[in-house]
Order: structure tokens, then C-alpha cells, then sequence
């Protein structure tokens, strides 16, 4: 007898290990977890950050109302609930609740049986007081369809509502006519342009043939780009996103088939350009035109003081990129002068291929350092000094990591990046060494933009700035002695010099600064870690 229930313990053992996983595993459905007859209680939290004089702000709204039983918005709740189950998870077992909130909208439902947190950007969400992880999808969705509900939409008082929809309507007004100017101020000064940028006399037919088509893309440009931010600021961070790789992707399909397929060769590559550009400021336009937005683009509230506001806010990010412009003017001009006509034009189209390369590994870059500065914004505006060190901590290893990626690439597929732009193999062999020399020193502008964007991100506009113009400052320096004294490609070696040498100064400044950045109480903190690079 005994022995037989020695025997049957392993197997009863196994079936309850069986049971609780199955349990755990079992997927249960959201809108269960509800009472439909009783009233919900809504909280719709909203953070983000506020441009004001130059100096970043971080914001929080917070409203609070009730969803009566029975009611079409309470319906669109319950069929937004239904699409989605849950499964128990290691946290649920735990008790543990906290969810790091990582979004910029969360949504809070409250029933007479239950209670449900979600926050947009994680996996899990926050039921009756357990954390638990959606099977039917991510939060963020979730928390898209609650917003896209009509008691969803973020509700404003009525004169921050206002004061949106003017900014809005200005800056679209704005961007048009700007994109006409620019239209119409460049296009007789083309041939100067383009030669200033480093076109030669047997090179500037084709860049004036490709620079001509695209400048008639310019207003399609500027709206999908500047009016894609209203998009993504309104919580729609996913279809902002969609709008910027339908214009990529349609680029990469409509390039081979105007250039080889149609034989259009550089004019074919200018309209593929334009066409995408076209469709992504399209599908821009449709979504902040419709009403799926809290906010939408109307005509009127047109404000000359507005106008110069918004002028005198996004004066600096636009010097940043027309510095960057002249950077480039100031590159092909250098190889140009020191290169003379036999090796000019060769170093002039390394250098195009080896910047092409750069933006491969700056705008993903700049992307999570920007991407992540809602998380730094919300927890200094929340004086949570722990959290702000421990993000950087960790944003700084996401973008170091990214740039190592790359720094391997640039050694090992570099060839393959290079053939997509010539086949001729003593030129690829110069613009592939052109690549490597400008991605010597790309580790170290991994902590260069988390430190600046971190900065901007806590509104410290005094620290984030200059650091971004002395990197740009050595870059110059480096740019006009280096071919003076080695030759002209030497030019190639001020990316890294400014690579090192930028970085270094917003190490020193961070340790500098930051502890009277994060000083909320009068006090240096003692936290007694050490501060990330």
C-alpha cells in the first residue's frame, strides 16, 4: 500500500505542475473582469513636453470622469475589452503591481468588480490590482483603442484645446507657405547651390537634372515631416511611425523600377524620391484632416505673435540642420580645393557615400536618444532622481550597443553598402576607407547624443546646446588644418577627431552638472552610484 502511493506521488506531482501551468497559460478574457451594468470611472493621463522660450518643460494632464452603464461609450469600451485576453505571469504570483510606466498616455478603468491600468509601450498591464500580460497584444494597442473611443479622446479645458488646434492651424499654414519660399528662392540659385556643395562641370548636369525634380517636392517634404510630429505628440507614435516607412519603403520599390526598368537614370531616382514623399505627406494629411485625432487641422486662429512664437522655438533645431548643411557644403568644398581636378570629383563621391553611411548610423541614433526623453521629461517633472539616473544608465547602453553594431558593419558589409552606389572598383575601394576612417570613433557618439537629448529632455537648453555646437566647432577646425598640412584625405578624419573629442566634453560636463540638475531639494544627492557616462 505504501509503496503504491510512493509510486503515485511523482505522477501527482507531475499533473499538479501540468494544472499550473495550463492555469497560468490559460488565457482569460479582458471584458470579463468587468461588470457592463455598473458605471465605469475613466482617468486618462497624458504627459509629454512643452517648448516654452527655448526650455523644455515636462507636463502631466490628468482627468478623472464617469462612463455611465448602458451608454454608447460605455459599449465602445466593452468591444475594445472583448478583443483582448490576459494570462497570469510570474508578477501575478508575486504581487507585484508596479508597471514602469514608459509611455506618453495611460488609460485607468474603474468597475464595481474591477480595476484596469494601461499604459502605453509594455506588454503587461495592471488588473485588480495584479500584473498581468495580454495575449490578444501589446498595452500600447489596447491603450490606442480605449483613446480612439469618443469618451477616450483626450479632453481638454477649453482653452488648452484652443490654444492646441491654433498651434496646429499656424504651423500647417506656416510649413506651406515656407515650402513655397523655399521653393522659389532656390530654384534660380540652383547651379550655385550645387556647385558650392561640390559638383564639378561634368558632374553638375545630373545634379542640377535630379536637384530640379526634387526640389518640386519640397512642400511634401516639410508637411509630411513637420505635421507627422501632431501626429505622434496626440498619442499616435505607431502611425507617425507608418507614415515615415511607407515614404521609405516606396522609395526602395519605385528606385529600380525608374532607374533600370524605365531607363530614367538620375531623373528617374529624383521622381521616386518625390513620389514617396508625395505619398507619406498624403497618408499625414488624411489622418489629421479626419477624426481619428483629438485634435485635427482646420482653417482659421491664424495669430502673426503665434507665428513668431513658434518661429523663435524651432529657430535653434533649425540652425542645427542647416549647420549640418553647411558641414557638408564645407566637406565637398575642402576635397574639392586640395583634391584639384584629378581627385576631386572621386573624394566629392566618397564623401557623399561615406555620409550616406553616417545618416544610417545618426538618425536610427537619434531616434532612441530622442525617442526616450518623454521618460526622462515625465520623471523629472515627477522629482524621481533614481529613476532619471537609472533610464540613462540604460539609453546609454541601448545607444552605445547600436553603435558598435554599426562600427561591425562598417568593417564587415561596408563592401555591400558601397556597391549599392558604384560598381567601379577602385572607387569603392576609396569610398569604402572613407567609410571606415569616418566610423573610427562612432562609440563614443552613442553617449554625445543620449547626454545632449537628456539634457534637452529635462529642459536644460543652456547645457545641451553648446555641447552640440562644440562637437560641430571641432568638426570645422578639424575639417580646414587637417587637408592643409596631410593632404586632402585627411579631411575624412575630422568625423572621429569630433567623435572623440565632442563626447569627452559632455562626459565632463554630465558629472559637472548633473547633480545640480537633479538637486529637487535644495540637497546634492548622494546616491552613492556612479552616474552614467
Amino acid at each position: 500500500m505504501a509503496e503504491n502511493i510512493r509510486r503515485k506521488i511523482p505522477v501527482l506531482v507531475l499533473a499538479a505542475v501540468v494544472l499550473f501551468t495550463v492555469w497560468m497559460l490559460w488565457p482569460r478574457s479582458l471584458a470579463g473582469a468587468f461588470d457592463a451594468r455598473g458605471d465605469l470611472s475613466v482617468s486618462v493621463i497624458t504627459s509629454g513636453v512643452e517648448v516654452v522660450d527655448m526650455t523644455s518643460k515636462p507636463w502631466q494632464d490628468v482627468e478623472t470622469y464617469t462612463v455611465e452603464a448602458g451608454s454608447p461609450e460605455a459599449a465602445a469600451v466593452e468591444k475594445s475589452l472583448q478583443e483582448y485576453s490576459y494570462r497570469l505571469c510570474w508578477d501575478s504570483l508575486t504581487g507585484k503591481s508596479l508597471i514602469e510606466d514608459i509611455g506618453a498616455v495611460s488609460v485607468k478603468l474603474y468597475g464595481p468588480e474591477g480595476d484596469l491600468s494601461v499604459f502605453s509601450g509594455t506588454g503587461k498591464i495592471r488588473l485588480n490590482g495584479r500584473t498581468v500580460r495580454l495575449t490578444g497584444g501589446r498595452s500600447a494597442d489596447l491603450c490606442e483603442k480605449l483613446r480612439a473611443a469618443p469618451l477616450m479622446s483626450i479632453r481638454m479645458g477649453a482653452g488648452k484645446r484652443l490654444a492646441a488646434h491654433r498651434i496646429l492651424n499656424n504651423c500647417f499654414l506656416m510649413l506651406c507657405v515656407c515650402a513655397v519660399v523655399i521653393t522659389a528662392a532656390t530654384f534660380p540659385l540652383r547651379r550655385v547651390m550645387l556647385m558650392a556643395f561640390g559638383a564639378s562641370e561634368v558632374t553638375l548636369p545630373y545634379a542640377e537634372q535630379y536637384f530640379t525634380v526634387y526640389l518640386c517636392g519640397t512642400v511634401f517634404n516639410l508637411l509630411s515631416l513637420g505635421m507627422n510630429q501632431f501626429i505622434i505628440c496626440q498619442g499616435f507614435a505607431r502611425k507617425g511611425m507608418f507614415s515615415v516607412v511607407l515614404g521609405a519603403v516606396l522609395n526602395l520599390v519605385l528606385d529600380p523600377i525608374f532607374i533600370f526598368a524605365l531607363h530614367m537614370d538620375v531623373l528617374g531616382a529624383a521622381l521616386a524620391t518625390v513620389l514617396s514623399q508625395l505619398a507619406s505627406c498624403v497618408y499625414v494629411l488624411c489622418f489629421l484632416f479626419g477624426r481619428k485625432v483629438p485634435i485635427r487641422i482646420t482653417f482659421g486662429g491664424y495669430q502673426r505673435k503665434l507665428m513668431g512664437r513658434i518661429l523663435a522655438v524651432g529657430f535653434t533645431p533649425f540652425l542645427i540642420i542647416a549647420i549640418d548643411n553647411v558641414m557638408i557644403i564645407a566637406m565637398n568644398a575642402v576635397l574639392q580645393r586640395y583634391g584639384g581636378a584629378a581627385l576631386g570629383d572621386r573624394l566629392v563621391t566618397c564623401a557623399t557615400i561615406a555620409q550616406s553611411f553616417m545618416l544610417v548610423v545618426t538618425m536610427p541614433l537619434g531616434g532612441i536618444s530622442g525617442g526616450t526623453q518623454t521618460i526622462l521629461a515625465f520623471n523629472y517633472g515627477a522629482r524621481r532622481r533614481e529613476r532619471i539616473l537609472q533610464a540613462q544608465k540604460y539609453i546609454t547602453i541601448l545607444c552605445v550597443a547600436y553603435v558598435a553594431v554599426l562600427f561591425v558593419l562598417a568593417r564587415l558589409a561596408g563592401p555591400l553598402f558601397v556597391r549599392l552606389f558604384t560598381s567601379e572598383a577602385d572607387l569603392a575601394a576609396e569610398a569604402l576607407s572613407a567609410i571606415r576612417v569616418c566610423t573610427l570613433a562612432i562609440l563614443p557618439l552613442g553617449i554625445q547624443y543620449e547626454v545632449v537629448d537628456g539634457f534637452t529632455a529635462m529642459g536644460q537648453v543652456h547645457l545641451s546646446l553648446p555641447l552640440s555646437f562644440f562637437r560641430k566647432v571641432v568638426y570645422f577646425g578639424a575639417l580646414f588644418l587637417l587637408p592643409a598640412l596631410f593632404g586632402a584625405r585627411a579631411a575624412f578624419y575630422a568625423e572621429p577627431i569630433s567623435d572623440v573629442l565632442g563626447p569627452l566634453a559632455c562626459i565632463v560636463v554630465y558629472h559637472l552638472a548633473i547633480r545640480r540638475v537633479l538637486d529637487f531639494d535644495g540637497t546634492v544627492p548622494q546616491t552613492g552610484k556612479r552616474l552614467p557616462a
